[in-house]
């Protein structure tokens, strides 16, 4: 039994029918998988970037045309999340900074954006000032959100917080309405 066995092996080790495929599915398969999993990451990201970009854009119409109604922090990123159907946990992975913008002088915001990092303590917003009427304001959202591959492809180039999570922004300008 053991004589055959050996046998069986030491003619399976000879045997160079069939390598040639074997050697470009060594050097394809590994490549092609690279791409399908980068590019199923990039489609979650783009359907996820949709979603604050929608979230942000009907709350941002609530607060344009809700002028006096002084909106705090908590209460546009609860507008912000209900209206963004598939972003998970929300309220905890998203920050917010508005400010007035002169439009003569346009400045946009200094740096990058401010966003929460759950490795950290929590830190208060960078800026959220209220604007009057006929002011221009920009509001900008920072989401965090967890990566489907994070250490593949695009998931591994991107730039990540101490939890591993990659920033998402979005920007809105508007300009406050008037009451009456």
């Amino acid at each position: 039994m053991t004589r055959t066995v050996r046998n069986f092996l030491r003619r399976f080790r000879r045997d160079e029918d069939g390598a040639a495929p074997v050697i470009e599915f060594v050097i394809m398969f590994p490549l092609l998988m690279f791409l399908l999993l980068s590019a199923f990451e990039l489609s979650i990201y783009a359907f996820r970037q949709n979603w604050l970009d929608r979230g942000l854009d009907l709350a941002v119409r609530d607060v344009r045309l809700n002028t006096g109604a002084n909106y705090t922090h908590s209460q546009v990123k609860n507008l912000i999340c209900q209206n963004s159907g598939f972003l998970q946990d929300c309220n905890s992975h998203l920050k917010l900074e508005m400010q007035p913008v002169d439009p003569r002088g346009f400045v946009a915001f200094a740096g990058s954006a401010d966003c929460v990092d759950t490795s950290q303590p929590l830190a208060p917003s960078r800026a959220f000032v209220h604007g009057q009427e006929h002011q221009l304001m920009i509001l900008r959202a920072c989401y965090l959100y967890d990566p489907v591959f994070p250490g593949i492809g695009m998931g591994e180039a991107m730039t990540k917080d101490g939890n591993q999570y990659f920033p998402m922004v979005a920007v809105s300008v508007f300009v406050q309405e008037p009451n009456s």
